[in-house]
């Protein structure tokens, strides 16, 4: 079970990281990048239709993931996007919960959420 969480958390992962840098992939590398992360295929299907082998696609698959994680590790962009996507979390939580707490601390811890989103950005 705790391989299946790491798994589907490491599939996310390269899924956001492909979502925010897959652009600076070759036309090449996006398409076998995505049919492997996305598509869900494996190296065989790839390769079969690609006309590389297995392991031309494994190793292009590992290049372009060190590749993006590359980027992350320069730009954050994706750091900051689970960063603001938890706090707007947080603002709805709040929002939800607006009737059971007082307006005052209510307005306040959502400006005090907006303010750590514009830093984040």
């Amino acid at each position: 079970m705790i391989t299946q969480v790491i798994n589907v958390n490491e599939i996310l992962e390269q899924a956001l990281l492909f979502d925010f840098y897959g652009e600076l992939l070759t036309e090449h590398q996006k398409e076998i990048y995505e049919q492997f992360v996305l598509e869900d295929l494996s190296l065989g299907e790839i390769a079969r239709e690609a006309g590389i082998s297995r392991q031309g696609v494994h190793d292009l698959v590992k290049r372009c993931s060190q590749t993006l994680k590359g980027y992350e590790e320069k730009l954050h962009l994706v750091e900051k996007f689970v960063a603001v996507k938890e706090k707007v979390k947080q603002i709805d939580q709040l929002l939800e919960e607006y009737e059971e707490e007082q307006k005052e601390e209510l307005l306040g811890s959502i400006r005090r959420i907006s303010d750590e989103i514009i830093e984040e950005l």
